[in-house]
C-alpha cells in the first residue's frame, strides 16, 4: 500500500467520470460557462459549504440532496451566483438539476447543482437551461479541462489536481478543480471545488476525510477576508477502482486522506495565487506555537492582514505589520519569544528588530512566492496559511465587477 503520486487532469481522470462545458451566454457571449459532471454510477457522496448566514439557492438544494449521502452529477453556472432571488431562485436551481437528470437519464436527486457570480440577479434560465443541454451533449472522458475553464469568473487560468495512490494492489485516483480568485476567506474558503474519486469509502469516512483536508487546506487561505453566499466543495466517490472498501482508522483510510489533502492543498494555493489582480503568493509559517489553533489563528490573521499584503506588493520587509496582525490574532503567545523571517533572513529576534539586511529581505520580497515564518518557541504545533499581495488591480477589477 503506497503513493502512487501525481499526474495531471482533473475530476475525469478517475474511473467512470466524465464532463462536459458549454457557452450559454450568460454573462459573456461565447465564453464557456455551464459545466457538467458525471458518474457513470451513482457515488458516495459529502461536502462543505460557506459559513455565510446568507447561502445562495444552489446550496440549499445541494445540501438538502447530499443529506442522502448519493449523487451522480453536478451541475454548475458562472456569471451569476443565483443568491438572494427567494423561491425563484430555488425553483431555478432545480430546474438546473431536472434538465441535467433529463437529458443524462438519472434520477433529479442525484443532481447536485452550484452557481457563482454576480449576487442578487435572477438567472437567465431562456440561456441556462439550453446551455445544460449542450453541456451534457458534450460530455466525454476528456471533458474535464473545459469543465475547468467553464466555472471561471475572474479567475486567470483554471484550477486541476489530480493524485493517485495504491491501495491493496489496486490504483486509486483522486483528481478535481476549483474556482476563485475574490471573496476568498477562510471558513470554508470561498470558491466552488468538485473532487472525484473512484475509491470505494462510505460516507461517513469520505465526510470524516474531507473535513481534515478542508481544515488543512482551503480553511487556510485568504484574498480579502470575504466569505461568499455560494462556497461549495462536494467530493464524489464511486467505487469503480475496485479495491476493498476503506474504512476509519486503517492505513488505507490514511492513505486516501493524506491523497485528498493533497489535491485539496494544491487548489487551495492555486486559489491563493490566482487571487484578484495578485502578483505574489503569500506563505505564512507558524512554528513552534502552543496549539494548533494558535498556529493557524496567527498564520490566517498574518496572511489576510491587508496592511501586510500591500507591504508584500510594495516590497517592503515591514516586519512590525506580520507581529501586529499576529497579536490581534486571538493566538496565546508570548511576544517576548517571537522570531520572524523573511525568506531565510531573520529580521526579528525575541520580538525585537535586528539590523538585518535590507538587500537580502528585498531578494524574498522579489520572488513569486513570499515566505513569511513566525517561530512562537512556545510548543511542538505549526500551520501554515496562503494569501496573495494587495494591488491596484485588486480595485480596480472589483471596482467594475457587475460590468
Amino acid at each position: 500500500m503506497d503513493s502512487t503520486g501525481n499526474l495531471p487532469g482533473g475530476v475525469t481522470v478517475a474511473s467512470g467520470f466524465q464532463a462536459g462545458a458549454a457557452a450559454a451566454g450568460i454573462k459573456y457571449k461565447q465564453k464557456k460557462d455551464i459545466a457538467l459532471i458525471y458518474s457513470a454510477v451513482p457515488a458516495v457522496a459529502a461536502g462543505v459549504f460557506t459559513t455565510n448566514k446568507v447561502k445562495a439557492a444552489p446550496l440549499l438544494v445541494t445540501m438538502q440532496r447530499i443529506s442522502g449521502g448519493k449523487a451522480q452529477a453536478i451541475v454548475v453556472n458562472s456569471g451569476n451566483a443565483n443568491a438572494c432571488n427567494g423561491e425563484q431562485g430555488v425553483r431555478d436551481a432545480q430546474e438546473m438539476a431536472a434538465a441535467a437528470a433529463g437529458a443524462l437519464g438519472i434520477p433529479e436527486e442525484l443532481v447536485l447543482v452550484a452557481s457563482t457570480g454576480v449576487i442578487g440577479q435572477k438567472l437567465p434560465m431562456d440561456k441556462v437551461l439550453p446551455g445544460v443541454l449542450a453541456a451534457a451533449g458534450a460530455i466525454s472522458p476528456a471533458g474535464g479541462a473545459l469543465a475547468a475553464e467553464a466555472i471561471m469568473t475572474t479567475d486567470t487560468f483554471p484550477k486541476e489536481a489530480t493524485r493517485q495512490i495504491e491501495i491493496n494492489g489496486k490504483i486509486v485516483t483522486i483528481g478535481g478543480m476549483a474556482k476563485g480568485a475574490g471573496m476568498i476567506h477562510p471558513n470554508m474558503a470561498t470558491m466552488l471545488c468538485f473532487i472525484t474519486t473512484d475509491a470505494a469509502i462510505a460516507v461517513a469516512d469520505l465526510t470524516r476525510a474531507l473535513g481534515h483536508a478542508v481544515e488543512q487546506s482551503f480553511n487556510m487561505i485568504t484574498i480579502d477576508q470575504d466569505t461568499s453566499t455560494n462556497d461549495m466543495l462536494v467530493v464524489l466517490a464511486n467505487g469503480l477502482a475496485g479495491n476493498a472498501e476503506i474504512v476509519g482508522e486503517s492505513d488505507a483510510f490514511q492513505l486516501f486522506q493524506d491523497a485528498l489533502t493533497d489535491v485539496c492543498t494544491s487548489l487551495a494555493m492555486d486559489i491563493a495565487k490566482d487571487g484578484e489582480g495578485a502578483t505574489k503568493l503569500i506563505q505564512v509559517e507558524v512554528h513552534h506555537a502552543l496549539t494548533i489553533a494558535d498556529a493557524r489563528r496567527a498564520a490566517r490573521a498574518v496572511a489576510g492582514s491587508n496592511l501586510v499584503k500591500a507591504a508584500v506588493f510594495g516590497r517592503d520587509a515591514n516586519w512590525g505589520r506580520i507581529i501586529c496582525a499576529a497579536g490581534y490574532s486571538g493566538a496565546n503567545f508570548d511576544p517576548n519569544l517571537v522570531d520572524i523571517f523573511l525568506g531565510d533572513e531573520q529580521v526579528t529576534s525575541n520580538g525585537c528588530s535586528l539590523d538585518f539586511s535590507e538587500e537580502r529581505a528585498l531578494e524574498f520580497l522579489n520572488n513569486d512566492t513570499v515566505r513569511i515564518i513566525l517561530d512562537f518557541k512556545a510548543g511542538g504545533a505549526g500551520a501554515v496559511a496562503w494569501g496573495c499581495d494587495l494591488t491596484y488591480d485588486y480595485v480596480r477589477i472589483n471596482g467594475d465587477y457587475r460590468t
